[in-house]
């Protein structure tokens, strides 16, 4: 399916570009940072090359100065949100609900019927937001090292 225009989104969304590598790094490094020490090892998306899913067109930011990154996969039946990170200083202002909407508005186009996510379970400000968004949990295991939560989301027809 194509993907949706470049322009305009929440606070200025955009497709990423590889100029926006080194934004995107510092600022999923800043939003994991106080999960450090709650985390048996470094989060999974800080260890993670961004190039190759900035390339494909999964990779959006937002701001100017960039103070937020969204990733999106389609999978079979669904759109997964594989990552959502606002730098703290950006926390706290609807940002990420709003890119959470875009990413849903971007299911129901490509005529996804659910979305999908996975998080921490020592992220559990992240699974409260989640719940609040409609999020439930489908799924907990360990993976790779990771204790992971899978939470889902129908969208309306």
């Amino acid at each position: 399916m194509p993907a949706s225009p470049d322009a305009s989104g929440p606070s200025g969304l955009r497709r990423a570009t590889a100029a926006d590598l080194p934004a995107i790094k510092a600022i999923i490094a800043a939003a994991y940072a106080k999960y450090l020490t709650r985390m048996d090892k470094q989060p999974a998306p800080t260890l993670r090359y961004y190039g190759p899913s900035v390339e494909d067109g999964t990779t959006w930011v937002a701001g100017s100065p960039v103070m937020a990154v969204l990733t999106l996969y389609p999978r079979e039946g669904h759109l997964l949100v594989e990552n959502v990170a606002i730098h703290p200083d950006a926390q706290g202002r609807g940002l990420g609900r709003a890119l959470m909407e875009f990413a849903e508005q971007e299911a129901a186009r490509r005529g996804f019927a659910r979305m999908a996510l996975v998080t921490h379970e020592a992220m559990t400000e992240n699974q409260a937001i989640y719940a609040r968004l409609g999020y439930t949990e489908v799924d907990r295991r360990a993976e790779d090292g990771y204790r992971r939560i899978y939470m889902e989301k129908p969208l309306p027809r």
